[in-house]
């Protein structure tokens, strides 16, 4: 209100860039000081994440559908690359690194929002043209127009995800075959993170020379098992680039492989702003093959982006754990040779690999030579690498460096042992938070108590097993007596009152120590403790499991135990593992008997015990965790589970409650999990004998922005797991029981995915399944899906293949409709009444492998027919293509009848 405030305004305006002035009712008026953004800041704001620093982003953010799942586009704006690289990653597509914009679109076309916030930078900039543009400290962070690198792209999403995202980020670069970020930078407080959590669920399989031998191929976490480690840096400038040299090292002769960005890469001259400092890992895995081989066994490989002098912590860290490190570089000067002489004393082997005609030749010498008896060098640990150095003959050099160290005595390490030297040296280590270390007690409490798996099931998991077993045959025949034509009453009361009495002796029986501890578990307040148990629970009960014959070679590499391809589906089932899903099973018969012996009027309601149970599964469903629709023990339904896990779910969704149901069938191996893991971010057991067998359903949430558009608010998917064991029809029972619970999943879905490994071979219970459903009309949407051709480049259908499809007529199929009694006018599938022939029903999936596990990556083309596959799929939901979709009660009446 004068001169005095007009002087002040000048004065805080010139040196306070970040002043903004706010109107304010009347003549007052208020000044806000703001702090200038750090670079990390800019970075998040850049990408659209700086709301994910208090409340951090999941991994049901990440997962949930909305119109974009739909779009195979190219980000425009820096703030699409985070989801633009996590649905790549989520589809394991191997350019999910390229951070490359479309830019050259019409303005118009952008989007609103983020228009108006480009020109209100502009405004705000404009305003101050009257003071010298010096004064204010510019970043020099990349502009909205300019590129990302990937490095600063991971690195921020990273920052911003929470444990299980971060956790889901890793796995899947590790199936990609990308390097894995062991040690994340925090360029603004410098409080670096060993990601030790995260590396948790990187599972691998390799082989050993020579193959072929019991016990020569071996799976385990990666963060468990010891081998040897190399790492790879760099001192002030190289004219060479560490990262291709890794990449070169790790792939065989005739394929190159990129596990490390480099400079070579589109975008890989783009600077990084807060990267520097990242600490990545990979891994050679031998696949017992002496002519493909570069390594026989396991070797660890780590890459440090930055100068070593400005990242000395990460550097003393790398001399710590690694048998040998590679130091690239043009110029020795006096700073670096005082830090290198500090490591005098230290068992790691050195090695410098130089370009000396651009670097000064004689200082670089005189150097070397102070450091050969300080560091234990001799003259053939200093490699020269210029531009008209033979790169075949260089790389076989460096090869036989790292095969030299592995034969002698040298340490090997595991990720827990490189988390116990980060802590040493002040690092901190995400796993070391309370609510995961509580939750990590818990878990050993329990599996201590396993000894032996069979004594434990049968004192643990009472009311499973043989109790079980005898209720479900009874139920069965109850059932299959209701809709008999003259059902008789006296047989009907019989197994009424043996049903009774098999469910008062469950009843009788209180949940185990054990069982108690898990309930426990789930039930922490805690919503990050109980996501910790569970994982804990996963890993800690794979540990404890017993020794399983090993499959073959061909059969044994897996993406991971979440993620396989092919394996042979004509032997019998291995033994089923010890998992969560035998906890929760066991909850689930505790709810069952007591719910029998109330209905009934045997209990009064009042002195129910376990009618909580179903809520506490339910958090886990919505958490992400598969649960069981279908016991594999028992190839039956657990009905009053089922229907209460569903009656919770209509109570917690409330007005968003309309679900479409999509399942997937096939015979264990034709890759029908991993499909459905790759498309949705799903996690589905997969690889025939690694996990329970029967059928499970999952959750994926719709955008609520997208939910009208599609029709529904949430997809509820289910995979028939191993039941469909593809028996023929003569095997009686076991076909019989297989026919059934395919119609019941079937009957269930809107939309059917049945996955082949051969064109002409659909499984006779599917095909069974077909012609009951036919007659109901009830008839979901369906495609199938013919995975693992040898063609890789083969995309959509093949029209001969699909009239053998149609046309062919085979024993399994006449036999499957004389079963059902159609006569012999329905041969194959175009004789039956649904079948649309103009309709694309038929898909043929690229192999999944591009190379020979486990080094190989995942095939391109892969990811990119899954894409398709999963549009197709949500087109037709969108258009009504499907079986009319349900809500929840709907569906509650729908499992009942079926």
């Amino acid at each position: 209100k004068g001169p005095n405030l007009m002087k002040l305004n000048v004065y805080v305006c010139f040196f306070l860039p970040d002043l903004e002035w706010r109107e304010m009712e009347g003549d007052d008026c208020e000044f806000h000081y703001g702090e200038e953004r750090s670079r990390l800041q800019e970075m998040l704001f850049l990408l659209g994440l700086e709301t994910y620093q208090t409340q951090k982003l999941s991994l049901q953010d990440a997962l949930q559908i909305s119109s974009d799942s739909m779009k195979n586009w190219a980000p425009q704006t820096p703030k699409d690359l985070p989801w633009n690289f996590l649905r790549k990653l989520q589809a394991l597509n191997a350019e999910a690194r390229n951070t490359t914009m479309v830019l050259d679109l019409p303005r118009d076309t952008r989007p609103v929002e983020k228009e108006s916030q480009m020109e209100e930078e502009i405004i705000y900039w404009d305003t101050a043209e009257d003071i010298s543009a010096d004064i204010y400290s510019f970043s020099e962070l990349p502009t909205p127009d300019t590129p990302v690198n990937p490095l600063d792209l991971l690195c921020a999403l990273l920052l911003s995800s929470d444990s299980f995202l971060q956790q889901e980020i890793v796995s899947k670069m590790s199936l990609c075959q990308f390097a894995l970020p062991l040690i994340l930078p925090d360029p603004e407080n410098h409080y670096h993170t060993f990601l030790l959590w995260a590396m948790r669920g990187t599972v691998r399989t390799w082989g050993s020379q020579p193959p072929r031998v019991v016990g020569s191929f071996r799976e385990d976490s990666m963060v468990l098992s010891r081998a040897p480690a190399f790492a790879f840096v760099r001192m002030e400038v190289s004219s060479n680039s560490k990262s291709q040299l890794l990449n070169d090292v790790l792939s065989p002769g005739h394929r190159q492989q990129d596990c490390f960005w480099h400079r070579d890469l589109n975008l890989g001259t783009n600077p990084r702003e807060i990267a520097d400092g990242l600490v990545e890992i990979s891994w050679f895995l031998p696949s017992g093959r002496e002519d493909l081989d570069i390594f026989p066994e396991p070797m660890a490989f780590l890459n440090l982006r930055g100068d070593i002098g400005s990242h000395w912590l990460q550097f003393k860290f790398l001399t710590e754990i690694s048998s040998a490190i590679f130091i690239l570089t043009d110029n020795i000067s006096k700073k670096e040779y005082k830090l290198l002489s500090s490591m005098k004393g230290s068992t790691t082997k050195y090695y410098f690999i130089l370009s000396p005609y651009r670097g000064k030749r004689n200082t670089n010498l005189r150097f070397l030579n102070r450091l050969i008896p300080v560091l234990k060098m001799d003259h053939s640990h200093v490699l020269v690498k210029v531009s008209s150095t033979d790169s075949v003959g260089f790389v076989r050099r460096v090869r036989a460096i790292v095969t030299h160290v592995t034969r002698s005595p040298c340490r090997r390490v595991s990720v827990e042992d490189m988390a116990n030297a980060a802590r040493k040296l002040g690092l901190k280590v995400d796993e070391d938070c309370e609510e995961c270390q509580r939750a990590k007690d818990r878990m050993e409490q329990i599996t201590r108590k396993i000894k032996d798996l069979e004594t434990y099931c049968r004192d643990e998991l009472r009311l499973q097993g043989e109790p079980w077993r005898k209720v479900a045959q009874v139920e069965k025949e109850l059932c299959q007596i209701q809709w008999a034509s003259d059902p008789p009453e006296k047989y009907r009361a019989e197994l009424r009152h043996r049903l009774l009495e098999l469910r008062m002796q469950q009843n009788d029986h209180d949940p185990s120590w054990g069982v108690q501890e898990f309930i426990s578990g789930i039930s922490s307040p805690s919503l990050g403790e109980k996501q910790y148990f569970l994982k804990w629970m996963e890993w800690g009960l794979a540990r404890v499991a017993q020794p399983r014959p090993r499959p073959s070679p061909e059969m044994i590499f897996t993406l991971r135990p979440k993620h396989c391809g092919a394996m042979d589906f004509s032997e019998p089932f291995w033994p089923e593992p010890l998992g969560v899903e035998h906890f929760l099973r066991e909850m689930g018969q505790f709810y069952e008997a007591e719910s029998c012996l109330v209905e009934a009027g045997k209990l009064p309601a009042g002195q129910r015990r376990f009618a909580h149970f179903p809520g506490l599964a339910l958090e886990l469903l919505l958490k992400g965790l598969p649960l069981e629709l279908i016991d594999g023990n028992t190839l039956s339904p657990a009905l009053r589970w089922v229907t209460g896990l569903l009656k919770e779910l209509h109570v917690r969704l409330e007005r968003r409650s309309r679900l479409v149901v999509l399942s997937a069938l096939g015979m264990p191996g034709t890759g029908k999990s991993t499909l459905l893991n790759t498309m949705f971010g799903l996690r589905f057991v997969t690889g025939r004998g690694r996990g329970p067998r029967g059928a499970f359903m999952q959750l994926i949430k719709v955008a609520e922005s997208f939910s009208q558009d599609l029709g529904c608010d949430h997809i509820l998917v289910i995979d028939s797991g191993g039941l469909i064991a593809g028996v023929r029809t003569e095997a009686g029972e076991r076909f019989e029981r297989e026919a059934s619970l395919a119609t019941l999943i079937m009957g269930l879905s809107n939309v059917t995915v049945v996955s082949l490994a051969e064109t002409r071979n659909i499984p006779p219970a599917i095909l069974h399944a077909f012609l009951r459903l036919e007659k109901t009309g009830h008839m979901p949407n369906y495609q199938f899906v013919y995975q693992n051709l040898h063609d890789v480049s083969v995309l959509g259908s093949k029209p001969r293949e699909r009239r053998q499809l149609l046309d062919q007529p085979s024993d399994v199929g006449r036999a499957t409709v004389q079963m059902e009694k159609q006569g012999d006018g329905i041969q194959t599938l175009a004789d039956l009444a649904f079948w649309d022939p103009e309709k694309q029903h038929i898909w043929h999936i690229p192999g999944l492998w591009h190379g020979v596990p486990p080094m190989a990556a995942v095939n391109l083309a892969y990811s990119e027919a899954i894409f398709e596959l999963k549009r197709c799929l949500l087109e037709n939901i969108r258009n009504g293509l499907s079986n009319q979709n349900k809500n929840i009660q709907q569906l509650i009446e729908l499992v009942r009848r079926l």
